[in-house]
């Protein structure tokens, strides 16, 4: 599974004191990327970027996601343009509409989510160029914008997004598309399909997020997912069996990260649920012969 990046989550739950050597660990085990969380009230997604890829050396780290309204397009392109100089070819930067509620939570709930996310990832991708931005959009306006220290090498701008309008949306802007825990292999199609619509090419990436825990014991395995899966569920709009996750036995739940490449998927990022993750990560690792 060469062509097949292999990712792992650093929950939004864990102390974000333990992200320096969880990345560390994770980068031994030979994964090909960390992803970090921005929910509100967690953590920070740049700064826990910031700290993963200073703690490791090749490591790619991806921010899944940086809710757009929380963010200033010129201000998220300055700090995603600082990593990207620093450390090169090493930063995914997700970028999404934020939960609704949380949105407001904070008075930034905009008018057109649709089209906030288009235009701020279209300005964000315009800066990490070294363009000059001129923006008078429905919510997203610059006047003159340009950065003085663009990055060589512009970071992969990805959306997390899940609804139909915004998989055309991720098609039509983004350069790839970060799918949500839950969506399983027969799931793929269609998305693939909405990206394309949107005007998608065939180097527009898929990452899947997935929820993932290793054991033997298949009554164990369902009760320590079965929160997670609840919840998800009910999020997606779907019946708590119908929540894809990569788990069961090592084997097994290489079976699931192979069904899932099978479908379209680049990178597998594994949300492990459950005790001691890193062994649950060498389970899977190890069964897929890395």
């Amino acid at each position: 599974m060469t062509d097949l990046r292999i990712g792992v989550m650093y929950d939004r739950d864990w102390d974000p004191a333990g992200l320096p050597e969880f990345a560390r660990r994770a980068e031994e085990l030979g994964v090909d990327d960390l992803w970090v969380v921005e929910d509100l009230g967690w953590n920070g997604g740049v700064s826990a970027a910031a700290v993963a890829l200073g703690a490791t050396r090749r490591l790619r780290v991806g921010i899944g996601i940086a809710p757009a309204p929380l963010r200033s397009p010129a201000l998220l392109a300055m700090e995603l343009a600082t990593l990207a100089r620093v450390f090169p070819g090493r930063l995914v930067a997700g970028i999404g509409h934020g939960v609704r509620g949380w949105m407001e939570q904070v008075g930034v709930a905009p008018r057109s989510p649709l089209a906030l996310l288009e235009e701020t990832i279209t300005a964000v991708r315009a800066l990490l160029r070294g363009e000059k931005v001129e923006l008078e959009g429905r919510e997203v306006h610059l006047d003159g914008i340009q950065l003085v220290h663009p990055p060589a090498e512009p970071p992969p701008v990805v959306a997390g997004v899940v609804r139909p309008r915004s998989l055309e949306l991720s098609g039509r802007v983004a350069d790839g598309t970060l799918i949500a825990e839950g969506h399983g292999p027969r799931d793929l199609e269609d998305i693939r399909a909405l990206t394309a619509q949107g005007g998608a090419g065939p180097d527009h990436t898929l990452t899947v997020l997935s929820f993932c825990h290793v054991g033997d014991d298949p009554d164990e395995v369902a009760r320590t997912l079965h929160p997670v899966t609840e919840g998800q569920g009910g999020w997606l709009g779907r019946p708590q069996d119908e929540v894809f996750t990569v788990s069961g036995t090592a084997a097994k739940a290489a079976e699931g990260v192979h069904a899932l490449r099978a479908a379209g998927a680049d990178t597998v990022a594994l949300r492990v649920v459950g005790a001691e993750p890193l062994r649950q990560l060498e389970a899977v690792l190890g069964a897929l012969g890395r």
